[in-house]
């Protein structure tokens, strides 16, 4: 009777853990169903997708401005199906560790400066060419030729990225502390913070100055310590990271042209919800329209700040005969890399300053 006893306790305890097993899938296969029944299409239980956007500057520069629109207009016109997170100054990645970090999708949105983007694919260098492009515009009709923006952003598909768009970020303008920078022979000696690129590193080889390659977050240190001399950079960079305040002079030179490819992670991208897709582009091309139409008026508001702060000893806008003999001593540059870069994309944008 005992051994009765005891087998029927077995089964029902057996009976017992189906059930509960049952039980168990069944709120597994309520929630799984909740993405296509009454609260799936609340959007209660649907995850979000995550978009981490990377830079290294300041929010308040043309591209952080730029950073914070494009989460809010993307979170809006999805409805909240994604969560756009900004991660400005560096706090996850350098401009050249950043490249590397959307390739294996641990972020999917970086704004690297193109010189960055040269260390894959050298034809990039374009943009680092001193006194390549006459003006924004002269920049914009580059990006949306065949034969230079559409040569350069099909590369990308090659190292797994997708170039999405061009954010401008402006001219750049030259700081020293030691002496104005007017005449080429002014160069000489000084030791300059470069981006790492070979040509900028180049174009102050041709005025007999040391380049110094650098990432930017350290560069207002190396300027305080006297580590550098001297730096190029645009005016919105030059004021929020305070470099006037470490510099005596400034150059307003328009040398050369500073700019950011919006890439994200090709796979990742094309992996999008089609919906969601379709909306985080509009939002993205309403933000590079923004950073087309007001670039350049932050540039000059940031110009009228560091007017104001009163920290730099003088302020020297070139003539135009004073550029012409900086065009004329860094011109060698273009020759020196025209197998690199290609011939083809040299004469490209020579083409367009006509």
């Amino acid at each position: 009777m005992r051994k009765l006893f005891g087998v029927l306790m077995v089964l029902g305890l057996f009976i017992a853990i189906l059930a509960g097993c049952g039980a168990r899938s069944t709120d597994s296969a309520s929630e799984d169903g909740n993405n296509n029944g009454d609260a799936g299409s609340s959007g209660e239980s649907e995850e979000k997708i995550v978009i981490k956007f990377s830079h290294v500057v300041a929010e308040n520069t043309p591209k952080g401005k730029a950073a914070a629109m494009f989460e809010e207009l993307a979170e809006e016109y999805t409805e909240g199906k994604v969560d756009v997170q900004v991660f400005p100054n560096s706090q996850l990645y350098n401009d050249d560790e950043v490249l590397a970090a959307v390739q294996q999708n641990n972020v999917q949105l970086a704004a690297p400066a193109t010189s960055k983007v040269s260390k894959l694919f050298p034809e990039w260098q374009i943009f680092d060419l001193p006194f390549a492009f006459a003006d924004t515009a002269t920049v914009q009709k580059a990006m949306e030729s065949e034969k230079i923006g559409g040569k350069l952003f099909s590369m990308l598909t090659e190292e797994d990225l997708l170039g999405l768009a061009m954010w401008d970020n402006g001219f750049k303008q030259m700081t020293l502390d030691e002496h104005a920078l007017i005449k080429p022979e002014d160069f000489k000696g000084q030791k300059f913070r470069v981006m790492s690129s070979k040509v900028l590193e180049a174009q102050f080889d041709s005025v007999n100055a040391n380049p110094t390659p650098m990432p930017f977050s350290e560069v207002y240190s190396a300027l305080e310590q006297g580590v550098i001399d001297g730096q190029e950079n645009t005016l919105s960079n030059i004021y929020s990271k305070k470099f006037h305040e470490v510099q005596s002079y400034m150059t307003l030179s328009n040398h050369g042209y500073l700019g950011y490819a919006i890439i994200t992670n090709n796979e990742f991208w094309s992996g999008l919800p089609e919906d969601v897709r379709k909306n985080v582009e509009k939002a993205l091309n309403e933000t590079t329209q923004w950073v087309r139409e007001n670039g350049e008026r932050l540039n000059q508001e940031n110009l009228d700040k560091i007017k104001a702060d009163g920290t730099l000893k003088e302020i020297h806008e070139l003539t135009d005969k004073e550029k012409q003999a900086w065009i004329d001593a860094m011109n060698p540059v273009y020759k020196e890399f025209e197998d690199e870069i290609g011939k083809d994309l040299i004469d490209a944008v020579k083409e367009l300053r006509k």
